[in-house]
């Protein structure tokens, strides 16, 4: 297997930081990173993206997180390992990365079932990396980037 061209966010001056600055920024938004990590990963699960799949499983395997939360994620509405506020987290991460399969995109019941759970930071963080990681999904999928010893390092 080989990528169709290098990362653009490599490759193209600007973009690897343009990226982390606006992950990083999200980060100050008081949402619990175990959240941001399910939404990473069920949002590359959705774009076929097996770079970031690798990536943010091996970083939440790091934190901490239970097999049996990462290997039912994409099955999240019928397991019984997510609390009530991953639910409409992982609700809103699909709604969001899947904007072209519904005439409403994004209903008003999911996003008012992510506003009672987080507060006005918090939620706003959930919408910028749910951006994100769609962002680095097409970006990866697009130039058909392999998983491997790259990311690993990026896991640690």
């Amino acid at each position: 297997m080989r990528p169709r061209i290098n990362n653009p966010a490599l490759s193209v001056p600007g973009v690897l930081d343009a990226l982390q600055a606006l992950s990083a920024a999200a980060n100050h938004g008081g949402l619990p990173k175990a959240t941001v990590d399910l939404v990473q990963l069920r949002a590359s699960q959705i774009n076929g993206c097996a770079v970031c799949i690798d990536i943010h499983t091996r970083s939440a395997k790091n934190r901490g997180e239970t097999n049996e939360r990462l290997f039912s994620v994409a099955a999240w509405r019928e397991a019984p390992y997510f609390t009530d506020a991953d639910r409409p987290a992982l609700a809103l991460t699909e709604a969001a990365t899947r904007l072209a399969d519904r005439a409403d995109p994004v209903p008003d019941y999911v996003f008012r079932e992510a506003a009672e759970h987080f507060d006005e930071p918090a939620l706003a963080a959930l919408v910028v990396q749910i951006a994100v990681i769609n962002a680095w999904n097409r970006i990866n999928v697009t130039t058909s980037q392999i998983s491997g010893e790259w990311t690993q390092q990026q896991a640690n």
